[in-house]
């Protein structure tokens, strides 16, 4: 390893004008300053919550990086969370202060996906995420209005949340809860996605499968349990090096989410947290939404059952 072109907080910081990745023109110190500049206002979003972050290294292909690996300096608080998949402890780092933050950043992590839940209830998340994923192509209307869908079946409910861009192409419906249970919270996002879907069939799809989409936008409901979700104010590897970013209900059919990346969103975060203006206060799941929810099937199992069947039928066919 190279000297410290810089140092900040106690963390040596290395071969900072380097490129970043071959995904994007940005060298590795734009990463850095931009974690930086806006540390105080993505760290609310990690802190205390297991992190997932996806990595680039020179001449090689992202990675997703869960357990932090053996050179993770000692002052990295971490929390152990077995993974039932793979059968075995994995140590997620908690990315709680600047020191963290910068340490991360060193590393090359460029995007960051923190649990739903903290380290003090993992079986109990702090909000429920509705992901909409428009089809491929100039699809970002499409999302937006599905996303007002969402907003529809929500305050049907008694609900309400907030939204920001994906960093990628499509928007994540954040919804602060109080006190439910991984299970409960789970269900509602089921019952909230086929209410959005009922409201207009033809925008609106719960279908796992992509091929049954029929160029649709995906309101997904799979993220529950152990699921992440990109942080908000987190850049996505992407050309531009795009941020998911929040945005008012009112504002949403005048952005692009290319209107925020590394270098726009600084100035825009630097004397406020619109996120935090943007978020409603906690609320608790109606019970008849959570009942509701736990009659329909989980859309990833049920896609898997009906993977299989589909290839029983082909092969049956020659």
């Amino acid at each position: 390893m190279s000297g410290a072109d810089e140092t900040r907080d106690g963390v040596a910081l290395t071969s900072l004008d380097q490129p970043l990745s071959d995904v994007t023109e940005a060298s590795k110190r734009d990463l850095v300053d931009y974690l930086d500049a806006v540390r105080d206002r993505i760290l609310p979003g990690l802190r205390g919550r297991p992190l997932s972050v996806i990595r680039v290294r020179p001449g090689q292909p992202p990675f997703m990086q869960k357990n932090l690996p053996k050179y993770t300096p000692d002052w990295v608080r971490r929390t152990a969370v077995w993974a039932e998949a793979s059968r075995r402890e994995i140590s997620y780092g908690l990315c709680d202060d600047r020191r963290t933050l910068l340490w991360f950043a060193n590393q090359r992590a460029v995007e960051y996906h923190p649990t739903l839940a903290t380290v003090d209830d993992l079986h109990r998340p702090t909000h429920l995420v509705l992901d909409l994923d428009p089809p491929e192509g100039d699809s970002f209307d499409a999302a937006v209005a599905v996303a007002h869908l969402v907003r529809r079946a929500l305050a049907d409910t008694g609900l309400a949340g907030a939204v920001k861009t994906s960093g990628a192409k499509g928007l994540h419906i954040v919804v602060p809860v109080d006190g439910g249970t991984a299970e409960e919270m789970a269900a509602a996002t089921r019952a909230i996605a086929a209410r959005a879907e009922r409201l207009d069939p033809t925008l609106a799809t719960t279908a796992f499968i992509k091929e049954d989409r029929g160029g649709r936008v995906f309101v997904d409901s799979t993220r529950a349990y152990g699921a992440t979700v990109v942080a908000v104010y987190s850049p996505r590897l992407r050309p531009g090096l795009p941020v998911s970013f929040p945005v008012p209900w009112a504002d949403l059919a005048e952005v692009t989410p290319g209107d925020f990346t590394v270098r726009t969103v600084p100035p825009l975060v630097a004397d406020r947290d619109p996120w935090g203006e943007l978020l409603p206060a906690p609320q608790r799941l109606p019970e008849e939404l959570v009942a509701h929810g736990r009659t329909i099937p989980v859309a990833r199992v049920q896609a898997m059952h009906e993977g299989k069947r589909r290839a029983r039928a082909r092969r049956a066919a020659g």
